[in-house]
């Protein structure tokens, strides 16, 4: 029953991480640097400690106690995950919801079990699965060869896109994806989906604050939300930045006041589509207390994940008008994606 409840959870998240864009999507007037940082202070600043609160209310006493050096490990993982938060908003913003969250989710999921395992390698604790000991096991084997499938779904789903971009004429792209760009979406994908992976080690570096909040009577069940005020704070600063830099260059400060726009909208659905995003994770830290696994955990709520953006793409029309070839071997290389992420959870249930 414990593991049900684990899946219903992901699911959930999952269903949360693969909409939270489609709400940007309503937004008119203002650009994309101006949308994502509004939308990510409710992330990031505005809904982690509201959730924490609500469920840990002991949480800011936890984190005040906690070491230094775990502090500033979960703060350091977060901001190269907040790397790859922001090239992940280019690489929807370029490739759409279906293609976008297939490569660089592909790339998360796979990375997320195997370079933790690198790292432990060279900085040993206690319990922890290293390289060297997944090189020698089964199931170690059975990760690396699911990132081995996983870059193979890639590259079709690349052949894919880069058909799609043949196939799309000027008036068919403004109807899926506007601003559909192949190699810039690539790109972003790429990094991102080697980055957000960082989130997963974030977790596990502030994994100290989730065992006090559960030592000291809090629901086991919420534990991760300590973790997440901190990570969270990376995220915040990295995005902050670039969003900063992006208003001065592209002079839009404007956005956040101009009356030629629908602002109480626009402000309306970037609340709504950043308090979405940060409910996957809120879910997600419910099934993994349940699961009790880290690395198979990552892998499903990265597998619902894809399962959802895809259906938001195809609901959104972003490969109207592209070939039969096209479009099943864009279906191929997301079944080839979604395999090896079964292999890599599979790989990873398996004691080393």
């Amino acid at each position: 029953m414990q593991a049900i409840l684990g899946v219903i959870f992901h699911f959930i998240g999952g269903f949360a991480s693969g909409s939270f864009y489609v709400p940007y999507k309503k937004i008119k007037g203002w650009s994309w640097e101006s949308y994502w940082i509004i939308g990510g202070l409710f992330s990031w600043l505005i809904v982690p400690p509201l959730a924490a609160y609500l469920t840990v209310p002991g949480f800011a006493a936890i984190i005040h106690q906690t070491d230094m050096s775990t502090i500033a490990w979960t703060y350091f993982w977060g901001v190269l995950w907040g790397i790859g938060g922001l090239t992940y908003g280019l690489g929807i913003r370029y490739l759409g919801m279906s293609l976008g969250n297939s490569v660089l989710l592909g790339l998360t999921a796979a990375l997320g079990s195997l370079l933790p395992a690198i790292y432990y390698n060279y900085v040993p604790h206690e319990g922890k699965v290293t390289f060297s000991q997944m090189v020698h096991s089964s199931g170690g084997r059975l990760v690396l060869l699911g990132i081995v499938v996983c870059l193979a779904g890639i590259a079709v789903c690349g052949y894919a896109g880069r058909q799609k971009e043949k196939n799309l004429s000027t008036d068919q792209k403004q109807q899926g994806v506007k601003e559909f760009n192949l190699r810039k979406g690539l790109t972003f994908a790429i990094i991102s989906g080697v980055l957000s992976a960082c989130f997963n080690y974030g977790i596990e570096a502030g994994e100290p604050m989730a065992k006090v909040a559960v030592s000291s009577g809090f629901n086991p069940l919420f534990q991760n939300n300590v973790t997440y005020v901190v990570l969270l704070w990376g995220g915040l600063t990295t995005n902050f930045i670039w969003c900063l830099i992006l208003n001065i260059r592209n002079h839009t400060f404007t956005n956040y006041a101009d009356k030629n726009t629908p602002l109480a909208k626009n402000y309306l659905f970037a609340a709504l589509a950043g308090t979405t995003w940060y409910l996957q994770f809120f879910f997600y830290g419910m099934g993994e207390s349940k699961l009790g696994n880290g690395a198979s955990s990552w892998i499903l709520h990265m597998a619902f994940i894809i399962l959802v953006s895809n259906m938001w793409g195809l609901a959104l029309k972003e490969w109207k008008g592209v070939d039969r070839k096209t479009f099943t071997s864009f279906i191929l290389g997301l079944f080839i994606i979604l395999a090896s992420v079964i292999i890599v959870g599979y790989g990873n249930s398996l004691k080393v």
